[in-house]
């Protein structure tokens, strides 16, 4: 645990397991309170939370789906009360389904487009007015937006929204020194990575990666770490495609 006198606070969503759990480990190891966000099961939360405690970091579990506002709202709320003013947001909390256009129902399009865009939304404009100044917005895309594989279209539609977001805020919040950017995972052995595929189709995608293997979450985490560093104050507005060489 890197030992900090003047600690700062991140906020990472979705951190319950895979990609968002390991940015929160990591994050704490470097000294932040971290709240750690799930929208269903607060146990993953919480174990978490005691895994950060265990290595003598600090962290709060805040159950709440980031696609409601008042909800989005509560993890501030908590956050704050915990720990003061965040430093960092992660928005890592996100669904993914894979449907040709013509097979995709209006419940499968919502589902996307609430969690992967308006709950983006719903955090990047509460950070917009809560964050401290100084601070760092790291939005999550995908690298499958540069592959355009067939059955990717609401996915990806939601994700390209995300970088929209990604680079017209930066502008925003310029003037508050806040850095906003995004990061683009290619295809990380996760539990929601894995959902819905067959051993062919992963077969596939690993043929398509020209360094030869699927990322891992510790392959992603430490690019976020970065972005929330010191180091990176002058990089904003940018989307980090983290896929192996894919494009």
């Amino acid at each position: 645990m890197t030992k900090n006198l003047n600690p700062k606070t991140a906020i990472v969503t979705g951190s319950s397991r895979g990609i968002g759990r390991a940015i929160a480990v990591l994050l704490a190891s470097k000294g932040f309170n971290v709240t750690v966000n799930c929208s269903s099961n607060i146990a993953d939360a919480e174990k978490v939370v005691k895994e950060i405690e265990k290595s003598g970091g600090h962290a709060i579990a805040v159950l709440a789906n980031v696609a409601d506002a008042t909800a989005a709202a509560n993890i501030f709320e908590q956050t704050e009360k915990a720990f003061g003013e965040a430093d960092v947001l992660v928005n890592t909390a996100g669904v993914i389904a894979i449907k040709p256009v013509a097979d995709t129902d209006d419940a499968t399009y919502d589902r996307l487009m609430d969690i992967n865009v308006k709950g983006t939304f719903n955090m990047l404009r509460l950070a917009s007015k809560r964050l401290r100044d100084n601070g760092r917005i790291i939005n999550f895309s995908t690298s499958a937006l540069v592959t355009n594989m067939a059955g990717y279209a609401i996915y990806n539609a939601s994700k390209a929204a995300v970088e929209a977001m990604t680079r017209t805020l930066s502008k925003e919040l310029a003037k508050r020194k806040i850095t906003v950017n995004a990061v683009a995972p290619g295809a990380v052995a996760t539990e929601l990575f894995f959902q819905g595929k067959t051993h062919s189709f992963v077969d596939q995608l690993i043929r398509m990666i020209p360094l030869g293997r699927i990322g891992e979450v510790d392959d992603i985490a430490p690019v976020v770490a970065f972005l929330a560093s010191p180091e990176a104050g002058w990089i904003s507005g940018q989307t980090l495609r983290v896929n192996g060489a894919v494009g």
